[in-house]
Order: structure tokens, then sequence, then C-alpha cells
């Protein structure tokens, strides 16, 4: 059973690092999940504590995934009308252009989104490269933190197993 528990964890942590890049699926919560996995067999030996500051990296990861882009784009004059817009553009461009749409979706989207509410096309450009440099920069963050728990999970099975 170990072993098919160490099989699930490895292959949730690879969904959540992919998660990382499509904004449907929650990397790193999903990453923790199966480093919380992996401690339930004979294979786990991160200490409480390990986890409960992995734990809380997570949530923190997770919140700012979320604010991030937001702000940047506030940081960079943008309004909620650009914030919203990127958010669609990211969804829209997941949808019919992936995985370039990902990228420029955002972009995109906060610049229509400025557009839409008056502004000229340098405070919307302004605006969008706001927008894609927070969806950048939370992108980075989650993708270093899944992809270390990823690896501790095969550190974890590799050190036991002896392979």
């Amino acid at each position: 059973m170990d072993y098919f528990l160490a099989a699930v964890s490895i292959a949730i942590s690879i969904i959540g690092l992919i998660g990382c890049l499509l904004p449907v699926i929650p990397g790193p919560p999903l990453s923790y999940i199966a480093l919380l996995i992996i401690q339930t067999t004979a294979f786990g030996t991160l200490s409480t504590i390990t986890m409960v500051v992995i734990g809380g990296i997570t949530v923190v990861v997770t919140i700012l995934d979320y604010v991030i882009p937001a702000w940047t784009t506030r940081k960079f004059g943008g309004s909620r009308r650009g914030a919203i817009g990127a958010t669609l553009g990211l969804f829209i461009g997941m949808l019919f252009f992936p995985p370039i749409g990902i990228i420029i979706g955002p972009f995109i989207g906060a610049f229509f989104g400025e557009i839409s509410g008056g502004a000229n096309n340098a405070k919307a450009t302004k605006s969008a490269i706001g927008s894609f440099i927070g969806f950048v920069f939370g992108t980075g963050i989650k993708i270093a933190l899944s992809g270390t728990m990823l690896y501790m999970v095969i550190r974890e099975v590799l050190k036991i197993s002896n392979i």
C-alpha cells in the first residue's frame, strides 16, 4: 500500500506543478496534499514542524497568487476594470489559445479592460504590463514552491526505497 500511495503522491505532485500554469488547478495546495499523503506512508520522514511551515507557506503563496496580479496592475496605474480584464483574459486565453493564451491573455484583458474604462492607449498598456508582471511573478513563486514539494516527495520515496 505504501508504494501505491507513493505513486499517487508523485502523480498528484506532478499535477500540482502543472496546476501552477493552469489557473483551474490549484497547484501548491495539490502539491501539499501530495506531501501529506507521502507522510502517511513508511516513506514519510519529515518533521511536524517542517510540514507546518510548508503548509503555512502554501497558504501564503495561494493567497498571494490572487493578490499579486491585481496589486501590480494597480501599481502600474490600472483600475478595477483592468484587474477584471486581466482575470477574464487569463481564462479566455487558457480556454481558446493554450498555452500561449495563458501568458498573453491577462495582458490583452487588462489592456481592453482599461480601454473600456476610458483610459488612453499609454495608460492601458502600462496597466497591461503590470498585469503581466504580476502573472509572471505569481506563477514563478507557485512553480518554485510546487517544484520544491515534488522534489521533497521524490526524495522521501528514494530515501527509504534505496533506489
